[in-house]
């Protein structure tokens, strides 16, 4: 777990404390200092995500950490960290582009973190216009707010996850960062007055201050989504061999991690749109990325990154409507390259 440092106000010693901690006693004068943990601003729309630390001691006013003994110079990152999601389902009730499927799209996915692959329910943060709580629906700063939380504190060892149903955009590169011209974006609830999130805000926020050992995994299914993460490489795949594009401007800001590793599953190109269907529950409609990412990893446990991307692009024509002309092909891309075929996927 990283350390943060702070003062006694007894002696001035410096503390190194867990990053929940909110008071400690010093181990020389054995003062107690309170200070907030960066943890609690969070706590009351979303709860504590931090493990408990085995120090603390509960008091009537707050958990005090006892610091035995100053920190040992160094000391190893833990090799499991922490598990945290954040699903976002938009469906524009009342519009003349509502969607259907956002939120049974978030109902699946969290079936699929929480069920059956170990993510405690209470670090997976829900954004659908069904939730409640107003910091629940997925509105621009509501879906801002959450993205801070879901990068807050991250440490070796934590798996992220962010997961997005709903419209996808284009609109043109002003800064000059984009190969192709156009930024990607995403659609909250309010896009029409508050305007839609930008890949360049999204890779800032969530992608860049990844540490080295923490990971990132986006399932991403909008239209014109394949490169909404703005990672520098993007994985072309033609039955067993593939290839990784630089997406790179030499001239352009850095888009890269921390040290960690972002990677992005996303509905489709950045020139093509996404399509939702009923054929994989049999009766409700959710989008065919999100329903051939969950169908493969339910199938196959233990699939490399290559074969899962190899399996959505061979579901997904199955999962369309036969009236249908949309030609929707899942990406892949990566904040660092590597074999797809020999590195086994894991959330």
């Amino acid at each position: 777990m990283t350390s943060r440092v702070e003062r006694c106000s007894g002696c001035g010693r410096q503390l190194w404390l867990p990053p929940q901690a909110v008071a400690a006693r010093c181990y020389a004068c054995r003062s107690v200092t309170s200070f907030p943990s960066s943890s609690q601003r969070w706590a009351q729309v979303y709860g504590s995500v931090s493990q408990p630390h085995h120090n603390v001691v509960t008091t009537e006013t707050a958990s005090i950490l006892d610091i035995d003994q100053p920190r040992p110079a160094w000391s190893p990152p833990p090799v499991y960290g922490r598990k945290k999601a954040l699903l976002c389902g938009v469906t524009y009730n009342d519009t003349n582009y509502m969607l259907i499927g956002s939120i049974n799209d978030v109902k699946s996915m969290w079936f699929l973190l929480v069920r059956m692959l170990g993510f405690p329910s209470d670090c997976v943060v829900i954004l659908t216009e069904e939730e409640k709580n107003p910091y629940r629906i997925p509105t621009k700063q509501n879906i801002r707010t959450a993205m801070r939380w879901l990068a807050q504190d991250c440490q070796p060892g934590d798996s992220l996850v962010f997961h997005y149903s709903g419209h996808g955009s284009r609109q043109k590169d002003y800064n000059k960062d984009e190969l192709d011209g156009f930024d990607e974006t995403i659609c909250p609830l309010d896009h029409e007055t508050e305007g839609p999130i930008i890949d360049d805000e999204i890779n800032a926020t969530i992608v860049r201050p990844l540490p080295r050992g923490a990971k990132l995994h986006a399932i991403i299914d909008s239209c014109y989504s394949g490169t909404v993460l703005d990672l520098p490489f993007v994985c072309k795949i033609n039955s067993e061999e593939y290839k990784w594009e630089d997406q790179r401007i030499p001239t352009a800001c850095y888009k890269c991690t921390s040290g960690g590793i972002a990677l992005s599953f996303s509905a489709c190109s950045d020139n093509q749109t996404s399509a939702s269907t009923s054929a994989f529950s049999g009766k409700d409609v959710t989008g065919a990325m999100t329903s051939s990412f969950i169908q493969a990893v339910k199938n196959e446990p233990c699939l490399t990154y290559g074969r899962l991307l190899t399996a959505m692009g061979d579901a997904i024509p199955s999962l369309m409507p036969n009236d249908t002309d949309v030609i929707q092909e899942p990406q892949l891309s990566a904040s660092e390259t590597f074999d797809i075929f020999t590195k086994q996927f894991i959330l």
